[in-house]
């Protein structure tokens, strides 16, 4: 489902307990340990409300903060946040967090009242901080993004919400298409004088949505727009507004083979269009399995790296994050541990390193892992998990990122500020495959990213609706 720029409600900007329109109420917020390995930010997000961690949560971070990933950053952020919000006032009896009035205060569970839960159990503690504030008379809210502690605190009769900020609506995120009735007149122009003026293509901007209320279509920098005859539905023609500036110029799609691929529908013809124009360092690819979006990610990079050889490397990565239940520890050393996490990678470069007559310029007589395994060599190819991306700076390479869905917005943030000078990064996912338990489809790192990148000049984005796999993936797509 597509959404046009001008419409629909952005709530990325902000949490949802902290709008405006509560201020007439001061309400207690107890936020759950998992919102601040989310967002170690989130104390700060509430406005002029109280915000209130449980002991517990305090006694929760610190098992994490250890870690070496994101959770244990995170843990240690927010507990150095506490430390420096200690020395403004006793912690128990609140602390100022931020100029509109609110504050922050930890408190312990009373064990002394009865409660329907086991209190040897942390999650039952924090619920249990909810509840005593609850039974006090206070407006609370419990804050958590564990679906089971939303259930627990709903049957207590608490006030319930995930953790907004960061979120968009993932119903109506930005496709990056659209389409447009226009003249014949239209397309032939497009296509007769390379590029379009906008102000031709406004009085077909006009729409009305369900709301019978008109609007006007906003264009962003590197939309793509299918133009349709109004008097032909064969006649069509396909643009891309032109960044920085005000023009549809036309999109016809490479006419030889990408590293041995080709365009199967226009959306792939769409996100070809966008890997290989150089100007446009960040792409993001949106679709289900089987549209292509890593297959014709890999493409471009190996196109890019080995043909043109605009980049040094082309280094691709992806979270290591199982499906279903984990088989615990893997043989071998890093590499060899690797192999077995990146396989879905070395398969689309097996398809591309085929006997297809695609890969490099002469034949050799060499399998397609042995292809893999000389350019792994080489040094041309990196295949790497995320865990070493955090510090790095990464110059002159296509870098492909697989399976974003799976990272928060701030893992997200984190890949794109380690590119460097000449960097272009390709992040690819699928929102409604997400196997992270504290993500969905409106709080992931790609739909953020997305939602927040749309209309910046040298982004552009393409959501791929269109299984091309098999005969197979797309009846299981479509029907399972």
């Amino acid at each position: 489902m597509t959404r046009t720029a001008s419409r629909g409600r952005d709530i990325a900007q902000t949490s949802e307990p902290a709008t405006p329109s509560d201020i007439s109420v001061r309400k207690f917020f107890v936020l759950d340990t998992n919102v601040l390995l989310h967002n170690p930010k989130a104390i700060f997000m509430f406005a002029e409300h109280e915000v209130v961690i449980p002991l517990s949560v305090i006694e929760e971070l610190d098992t994490f903060k250890g870690n070496t990933d994101d959770t244990g950053r995170n843990a240690r952020q927010i507990i150095r946040e506490l430390d420096r919000l200690r020395t403004k006032g006793r912690l128990f009896e609140g602390v100022p967090v931020n100029e509109l009035g609110g504050t922050l205060r930890v408190i312990t569970c009373n064990t002394s009242r009865p409660f329907d839960l086991d209190l040897n159990l942390a999650d039952n503690r924090i619920l249990s901080v909810a509840h005593e504030l609850k039974s006090q008379g206070k407006h609370t809210v419990f804050i958590t993004k564990d679906i089971n502690a939303r259930v627990k605190g709903d049957a207590l009769e608490l006030n319930v919400e995930d953790f907004d900020a960061e979120k968009v609506d993932a119903e109506w995120i930005y496709s990056g298409h659209d389409k447009l009735i226009v003249s014949g007149e239209i397309i032939d122009e497009l296509y007769r004088e390379r590029q379009l003026p906008l102000s031709t293509l406004r009085p077909f901007l006009k729409h009305v949505d369900e709301n019978d209320k008109e609007y006007e279509l906003e264009l962003l920098a590197n939309q793509f727009l299918i133009l349709q005859d109004l008097n032909d539905e064969s006649h069509t023609g396909l643009g891309r507004m032109l960044s920085d500036t005000d023009h549809l110029i036309p999109t016809t799609g490479p006419r030889k083979p990408v590293f041995g691929v080709m365009a199967r529908n226009v959306q792939q013809t769409m996100a070809l269009d966008l890997l290989l124009d150089d100007d446009i360092k960040l792409v993001s690819l949106l679709g289900s399995a089987g549209t292509g979006k890593t297959l014709l990610a890999l493409a471009a990079g190996m196109h890019k790296v080995y043909k043109d050889q605009r980049y040094e490397k082309l280094l691709v990565a992806r979270p290591i994050m199982p499906l279903g239940r984990d088989i615990g520890f893997l043989p071998g050393d890093k590499d060899e541990k690797l192999h077995l996490w990146m396989q879905p990678i070395f398969d689309n470069l097996g398809y591309l390193l085929s006997t297809r007559g695609t890969h490099m310029e002469q034949a050799d007589s060499h399998t397609t892992e042995q292809r893999v395994d000389s350019l792994i060599a080489e040094g041309k190819l990196v295949l790497e998990p995320l865990t070493y991306i955090r510090g790095r700076s990464i110059p002159h390479q296509f870098m492909v990122v697989d399976e974003v869905q799976n990272l928060t917005p701030h893992e997200v943030k984190t890949i794109v500020s380690r590119a460097g000078e000449g960097t272009k990064i390709v992040l690819t996912g699928d929102i409604d495959q997400i196997d992270n338990p504290y993500l969905d489809a409106s709080s992931n790192g790609l739909s953020y990213l997305i939602e927040r990148m749309k209309g910046h000049g040298l982004h552009g984005h393409i959501t791929l609706t269109k299984s091309e796999r098999s005969t197979l993936s797309s009846l299981a797509a479509e029907i399972l």
